[in-house]
């Protein structure tokens, strides 16, 4: 049931999306349209500046522990160099969401 809702609602967003570039390519757009998205995206990279700030100080916490950056770590640990102790994997863990929000603020700005 769960992965019904999710599907339906990943095609209600293309469905906006798709609806949202036939009115900018008629050149229907307002000047609300064109605020309400300019706020959207800043807030949303606002957002994103924010967990990638307390991610990278969760890292901060695992590599002073562990001696390692955590890029090298998650190598390594790609790499099954270092075990699949539950610190390990939470730090791994972490390492992906910091990832993730990084990617999200490229995608909503010119920021990495």
């Amino acid at each position: 049931m769960q992965m019904q809702t999710a599907e339906t609602r990943t095609k209600k967003r293309s469905s906006r999306l798709a609806q949202l570039i036939r009115i900018y390519e008629s050149g229907q757009v307002s000047e609300l349209m064109d605020r309400t998205l300019d706020k959207l995206f800043s807030v949303e990279a606002a957002e994103a500046r924010k967990d990638i700030e307390d991610l990278r100080a969760d890292l901060l916490r695992f590599e002073t522990r562990f001696g390692m950056e955590s890029e090298e770590f998650y190598n390594r640990f790609e790499a099954g160099e270092m075990g699949d102790d539950g610190d390990y994997i939470e730090w791994a863990s972490f390492f992906d969401m910091y990832r993730n929000a990084q990617g999200r603020l490229a995608a909503l700005s010119d920021e990495v």
